[in-house]
């Protein structure tokens, strides 16, 4: 489900152009969730922001119901989201899996590789050199 909230939804839409048939239970809703952070990690819980998402929630013709929640405001997204969380929990999974995730998960991985190298291109290196008299 992370790897298809931080997908691009214009990138999922042409991925999954095509959605089986399904019931929408609880249709795509926009709303706003408190993101809670730590200092250090370990520190107490402090309220940090609030972020925009989508949540929605759909059940296939076989019975299978899959749910979604998305940063921002795209009700597409969310649907798309929702339908191949359900799509996962049927036999189609492999061809889901396929398809849509693992170039979803390729395509991540070289974003995040792209920004790593730039990270890297920026590291200093630092360094002292011994001096006769230091010793």
């Amino acid at each position: 489900m992370g790897l298809l909230a931080r997908a691009p939804g214009a990138r999922l839409a042409a991925l999954l152009p095509d959605l089986p048939a399904h019931e929408v239970l609880r249709p795509p809703e926009i709303g706003a969730v408190m993101v809670r952070g730590r200092v250090g990690g370990t520190g107490a819980a402090f309220n940090l922001s609030e972020m925009t998402v989508t949540r929605c929630v759909l059940r296939l013709g076989c019975g299978a119901v899959g749910h979604a929640h998305v940063q921002g405001r795209d009700k597409g997204h969310a649907l798309r989201a929702a339908v191949v969380d359900a799509l996962m929990q049927t036999g189609a999974a492999a061809e889901v899996r396929a398809g849509v995730l693992a170039p979803l998960a390729a395509e991540e991985a070289a974003r995040r590789g792209l920004r790593a190298a730039k990270a890297a291109a920026t590291k200093v290196e630092f360094f002292t050199m011994v001096r006769g008299e230091d010793q």
